[in-house]
């Protein structure tokens, strides 16, 4: 049986380790951790989790990584909580690997990218800062609020859609004559993108927040082109809900059919969903970047596409 030589088996093994994957899921994500590991045939690797009485929060690993690590860790409420939770996972890939991927599904503090009102912290800028000193080589993030929170990064970071596996699920619907609905003009090109995919029209509603109080209200006027039709409200994200519930209301005046709402990230802090049930929403479908009850898309396949 032919033998490699010594020094040539040295470089094989070494160069067979660094093109392999070892998955480290953190507390938040341990689940889309498990489908990103299976999809890449690498081995998965868990955390523990202890929380102190003064509520600090202690990680270790349930075993040792090899080769190219990927941590796999949303920072969503607590968001303070899991970004440190997500540097000290990394922290600690480090040890064992030169490559750590950070793979964030909903980055926290993406929001704050700018300085609005005077006076105001860039935190996004700071988060990028601890995400690299911390050890991550590349960074992955699905669907993040802008564009603008990903340029603070100073390693390589990229941003995955889950508009494509959102659509699908929308394909195997039997909606009435529908159309996409952005619930502001921010969003209009996520609208026209998932309209475009799903093979449909699309329209955006003018929206106005106030900075200092966060109060929405919706200044459109009237949209007779939704009468009778089911319509696919879409945004990257909902946490208190008030952009949906405002949107759905004015829809529902609009005499529409049903109203589906689609996002990526389903923060739904409070009675969010409550409140957008009773604006007249029919279904909320969001992924699993944060699990619950409305997480019925996996956006595992775009994050191993983002990887491999």
């Amino acid at each position: 049986m032919f033998t490699l030589p010594q020094n040539l088996r040295i470089a094989h093994e070494s160069s067979t380790l660094m093109t392999s994957f070892t998955v480290l899921g953190g507390p938040s994500s341990e689940q889309l951790a498990r489908k990103v590991a299976s999809k890449l045939n690498s081995k998965y690797i868990g955390c523990q989790l202890r929380l102190f009485p003064d509520g600090e929060s202690k990680i270790t690993l349930n075993g040792k990584p090899k080769g190219r690590i990927i941590v796999v860790q949303s920072v969503y409420p607590p968001v303070d909580s899991n970004l440190v939770r997500a540097l000290a996972i990394i922290s600690q890939a480090k040890k064992y690997s030169s490559h750590v991927y950070a793979v964030i599904p909903y980055m926290g503090y993406a929001r704050q990218d700018r300085e609005f009102l005077s006076g105001e912290v860039v935190t996004m800028s700071l988060v990028t800062k601890m995400l690299k000193t911390a050890g991550a080589s590349k960074i992955v993030v699905v669907d993040i609020h802008s564009m603008m929170a990903l340029k603070h990064f100073t390693i390589p970071a990229k941003n995955v859609s889950a508009i494509e596996e959102l659509v699908k699920y929308f394909k195997k619907l039997h909606l009435k004559d529908p159309l996409v609905v952005s619930p502001d003009m921010g969003g209009i090109e996520r609208a026209k993108n998932f309209a475009n995919l799903l093979g449909v029209d699309y329209i955006a509603l003018e929206k106005h927040r106030d900075r200092k109080t966060g109060e929405v209200a919706i200044k459109s006027s009237e949209h007779h082109e939704v009468r009778g039709r089911d319509l696919i409200l879409v945004d990257d994200m909902i946490s208190t809900g008030g952009s949906i519930v405002k949107a759905a209301e004015f829809l529902k005046r609009q005499k529409c059919g049903k109203i589906y709402a689609s996002c990526t990230h389903a923060l739904l802090i409070g009675d969010a969903e409550k409140r957008i049930r009773k604006a007249g929403v029919t279904k909320i479908i969001s992924t699993n970047t944060i699990p619950g009850k409305t997480s019925i898309i996996d956006v595992s396949p775009v994050i191993v596409k983002a990887i491999s």
